[in-house]
């Protein structure tokens, strides 16, 4: 009797320490997998507590920021979907939102005609430049996120010399507030005034939305001083995307797409047309790239014109990575949580770099740094992965 009970006992007590082991090994998988937001979190609030930052100022700039940078960083999911990794290429879409804000700005359409103007002439020339792009990135399988890098360099290349010498040459204007002095290019910043917030105050006059908000937050916290900014329209437009992501996923045209990203010859024998579905992807990201930039210049008000696009693939690729993130799976709620501790670090580590160390400009490095090396960090990553797959592959063969 004495005996049985013993050997029940150490059957439980195996059981216990496997469950244990079970736990253990689950909460290190979500420790690795969440090892980068984790970091990231820890920095901001090491930041926030060193700068002693006022809570509405950071509110104000978070909210700000969100809003603006969100859809870029949501035009990435697809391409990551379907195998094209990350797709440093969607410069080529803010090109052609900047285009159509020139051209909105020569036209002198205002207000939200003039932004619907812009959305409307940016899709086909996103359209076009997406396509050509997916082209050139199936001539470089297996090397797209390079590619896609050196694509955008070699697309701003064509970009300066249309605005620098066509514009007041092969395509005559003459606008003295949009040209140069000579007559020929660009100036180097145009006033977007006639269509600042022209989105994110769409409902002002209609929807007191931001008073239904803080009703709602009094009603639940009490008196509330301070509540930031939320642009009911531009707000509206990111949950349509997520929706739209979401549902994407689930149609059959969504499956596609994950059937490619995982496997291309498998994808071949299913009797999908890998090829275009990779285009497709491409084109989509650049589209929304577009749409994405008008949202952020509209906030902005000002078009850097030789500048404004240079660093949107790079900042919304960091920003991905940094929520959680990788070059083979991307989430909404990565890209949204991304953007959050992307754009926080942006805020906090210039006035962190002053407390600490007298000179703002120390933050400013560290958040260069923060964002190539988190990029430098996840393509490094993914390709010890893929060796570690052709080793594992090369062994069981």
């Amino acid at each position: 009797m004495m005996m049985n009970e013993g050997i029940k006992l150490s059957e439980d007590k195996g059981l216990k320490v496997n469950e244990t082991n079970r736990i253990k090994d689950r909460l290190f998988k979500i420790l690795q997998r969440n090892i980068v937001p984790i970091i990231f979190t820890i920095t901001c609030l090491f930041g926030m507590m060193m700068a002693n930052i006022p809570i509405p100022f950071l509110l104000t700039s978070i909210f700000t920021r969100i809003f603006r940078n969100s859809f870029m960083v949501l035009s990435l999911i697809i391409p990551v979907m379907a195998g094209m990794g990350l797709n440093f290429g969607i410069v080529l879409g803010a090109m052609a939102g900047q285009m159509a804000l020139v051209a909105i700005t020569h036209w002198e359409i205002t207000g939200g005609l003039g932004l619907f103007v812009a959305f409307i002439i940016t899709t086909p020339i996103a359209l076009f430049f997406g396509w050509l792009a997916g082209i050139i990135l199936n001539k470089a399988r297996g090397r797209e996120m390079i590619t896609s890098l050196i694509l955008g360099f070699f697309a701003n290349g064509l970009y300066q010399l249309f605005f620098l010498y066509f514009m007041g040459t092969i395509i005559p204007i003459k606008n003295k507030t949009l040209m140069l002095s000579t007559g020929v290019g660009v100036r180097n910043t145009v006033d977007l005034k006639a269509i600042k917030y022209a989105l994110d105050r769409a409902f002002t006059g209609i929807i007191d939305f931001n008073g239904w908000l803080k009703g709602i937050a009094e009603m639940i916290f009490g008196q509330i001083t301070f509540m930031p900014y939320v642009p009911l329209a531009t707000f509206l437009l990111i949950i349509l995307l997520c929706l739209g992501l979401k549902f994407f996923t689930k149609t059959k045209m969504g499956q596609e797409f994950r059937s490619v990203g995982q496997n291309n010859h498998i994808s071949e024998i299913m009797g999908i047309n890998v090829e275009k579905t990779r285009i497709l992807s491409v084109v989509i990201s650049t589209v929304l790239a577009g749409w994405a930039q008008l949202i952020f210049l509209q906030n902005i008000g000002t078009l850097n014109t030789y500048g404004s696009h240079v660093q949107v693939g790079l900042f919304a690729v960091a920003a991905l990575l940094i929520g959680g993130a990788s070059v083979t799976r991307a989430t909404i709620g990565q890209a949204l949580l991304g953007t959050v501790l992307f754009h926080t670090l942006f805020i906090i580590a210039p006035l962190t770099g002053q407390v600490l160390l007298g000179d703002p400009q120390v933050g400013e490095y560290f958040r260069v740094f923060a964002a190539y090396g988190v990029i430098g960090v996840a393509l490094g990553l993914h390709a010890w992965q893929k060796q570690r797959e052709i080793r594992d592959k090369l062994k069981s063969d």
